[in-house]
């Protein structure tokens, strides 16, 4: 016979026994719930890499676009800076009148090379900056190389030495103009006012 002590040691055991398989089965649901979340946290963090991944592909395509377009937009600037000499010649031939007439037909040729030349430059988005004697200084496509004193408005053009280019909305060279400045008594009387 078992006594009380051994009745309930058995009975303990028994509710352990019970108990072992409930704790069991939870402590490896738990297990397989922590996997579960470890698994979920894993594939959020590889979706995001592949997103920006994604994101970084399709930015490094769009600015490697950009950079083709503007390359070929430009593509032609050097070359246009190797013709600047030549456009001058030209410009400072045809702006002086011969008098003599054998070399009025060459300026007739002269001139009509020149115009194909700037018309296969226009074609290519070449513009020529080409201020005229009173046109308003613009320091954005001029440079000033001489000022002359006048009684006249002040910064305008009085001469056009080079005339200037550019390519699309790049400027390669500045037209190199003559600029007229007030009169330095005047200056210096305003000053004084």
């Amino acid at each position: 016979m078992l006594n009380d002590e051994e009745l309930l040691n058995e009975e303990q055991q028994e509710e352990t026994q019970e108990e072992n398989p409930k704790k069991a089965f939870k402590k490896k649901l738990h297990k397989l719930e922590e996997q579960r979340d470890k698994a979920q946290a894993d594939a959020d963090h590889w979706k995001n890499e592949y997103f920006r991944a994604y994101a970084d592909t399709k930015n490094l395509r769009s600015q490697l676009e950009r950079d083709h377009l503007a390359a070929m937009k430009y593509r032609a600037e050097g070359f246009i800076e190797e013709l600047l000499p030549v456009l001058d010649s030209f410009y400072t031939v045809l702006k002086n009148e011969p008098t003599n007439p054998e070399l009025k037909n060459y300026l007739i040729g002269f001139q009509y090379i020149y115009r194909n030349l700037v018309t296969a430059l226009e074609n290519e988005g070449v513009k020529e900056i080409a201020p005229k004697p009173g046109d308003k200084f613009s320091p954005d496509t001029m440079n000033a190389v001489e000022t002359v004193e006048s009684d006249g408005e002040e910064n305008l053009v009085v001469d056009v030495h080079l005339r200037g280019y550019k390519l699309h909305d790049r400027l390669i060279r500045p037209a190199n103009v003559t600029v007229s400045v007030k009169h330095k008594e005047e200056t210096k009387s305003e000053s004084d006012a």
